[in-house]
């Protein structure tokens, strides 16, 4: 019975990573696809929010860029352990605090797998006001940046001891 219900939790929570990384990989893929159609233009340009392909070899919303491949490596083999840290913390957790996890491992492994295939992850929104640009970011940070956004509020909260908003 246990192996069962273990078995259908990681089903669900892999199909949900999954789902994350394929939303994210889609989106990236279209993105690419219509930069080279429009060889490198801007895709979209609203009053508040700019479609454009940019490639980001640093980290979230690119800090810590720079060319050298021996940093840009080792930067890369720093997240790879963090979800592999991330992987672990899931299998020790529930409700509301996994499905974080869960989130942000979704993000995690889109934008890693675009710095081993592409050597850069490519980010293509842009949300401004005015002539105030946020970073441009993807769709891999955004449930990121969501999955800490819980997670802190789970800190805040003390919710991360309490089994009654168990999800998964």
């Amino acid at each position: 019975m246990i192996k069962k219900i273990l078995r259908k939790s990681f089903i669900i929570s892999s199909l949900l990573v999954f789902s994350i990384f394929l939303l994210d990989r889609l989106s990236k893929i279209y993105v690419i696809y219509l930069n080279k159609k429009f060889l490198g233009s801007e895709l979209l340009s609203s009053k508040f929010l700019n479609i454009r392909l940019i490639w980001n070899e640093g980290i979230a919303f690119g800090l810590l860029s720079f060319n050298e491949t021996v940093f840009y490596n080792a930067l890369t083999v720093l997240i790879l352990i963090i979800i592999l840290i991330i992987f672990f913390m899931l299998s020790k957790s529930n409700g509301i605090k996994k499905f974080s996890l869960m989130m942000i491992l979704g993000g995690a492994i889109g934008n890693v797998y675009d710095r081993i295939f592409y050597g850069a992850v490519p980010d293509f929104i842009d949300f401004h006001i005015g002539n105030f640009h946020w970073f441009i970011f993807n769709v891999a940070d955004i449930f990121i940046t969501l999955g800490v956004i819980f997670m802190i509020i789970i800190e805040i909260t003390g919710n991360n001891k309490n089994d009654k908003y168990e999800i998964l």
